[in-house]
């Protein structure tokens, strides 16, 4: 486990398991978030975990962190979020599971909570429910894999036109992006959203300061490189 603000923690398998990929920890004064969770839980991450307050809630992105959501859940004895339109992907199934619709999703973690802070947004693209985690009060947003930080992404100092921060794709392995019209979903759905910092799915994958104008921009990037310089895409701003 290791430490990023304050307030957030990133949970990873070491040495490397599967594809690298990490989970994050969003410590609220309602309760903990789990955003995304790993294949393997051990002792000691349970006992970090419960040292630091526990889980209320557990969302996941997409069906590539579905992995053991719910023992994850009956561990820490908490609900856990899954979109669902990806259903289909769920292997095993259990009461904890919440297979939520709509566009968004408001996360009520304990008393006093208006459930406005932490609030997971639907996206699309890479699966039909990839979601992203907008905190609000942090101007952070958890973007997994569905909105990926590319490695000129990591840097903003000196940049030449045309260099992208975030790249949007259907198959990362076998490296197949997202036609236009499903970059520009993901645009339109985060849009109404502020952040500054993103975070995603593997670790050295931040981005820090103007993110949202960034993501906007390497959309636009991508989509005029794919031969579409007439798309919709084009006409959005960053408000």
């Amino acid at each position: 486990m290791g430490s990023h603000p304050d307030h957030l923690i990133t949970i990873r398998t070491v040495p490397r398991l599967a594809i690298g990929q990490r989970a994050f920890l969003c410590r609220t004064p309602y309760g903990n978030v789990l955003w995304d969770c790993l294949t393997y839980l051990d002792d000691e991450t349970i006992a970090q975990i419960n040292k630091l307050g526990g889980i209320a809630a557990i969302v996941i992105s997409h069906p590539h962190y579905y992995a053991t959501n719910l023992h994850w859940a009956d561990t820490f004895n908490c609900p856990v979020y899954l979109s669902a339109e990806d259903a289909e992907w769920v292997m095993r199934k259990g009461p904890r599971q919440d297979f939520w619709e709509g566009s968004e999703l408001r996360l009520p973690l304990g008393p006093g909570d208006d459930a406005g802070d932490v609030v997971a947004v639907k996206t699309g693209g890479h699966f039909p429910g990839s979601s992203v985690l907008w905190w609000k009060s942090l101007r952070t947003l958890l973007i997994a894999d569905t909105i990926f930080v590319v490695p000129s992404g990591v840097y903003h100092v000196g940049r030449l036109p045309g260099t992208t921060s975030f790249s949007f794709m259907w198959s990362y392995p076998n490296m197949i992006p997202l036609p236009p019209d499903e970059v520009h979903k993901i645009w339109k759905a985060i849009a109404h959203t502020e952040f500054d910092d993103t975070y995603g799915a593997f670790e050295g994958g931040e981005t820090f300061g103007n993110s949202k104008r960034r993501v906007l921009d390497s959309a636009k990037i991508i989509v005029k490189a794919m031969g579409y310089l007439d798309h919709a895409i084009h006409q959005e701003r960053c408000l």
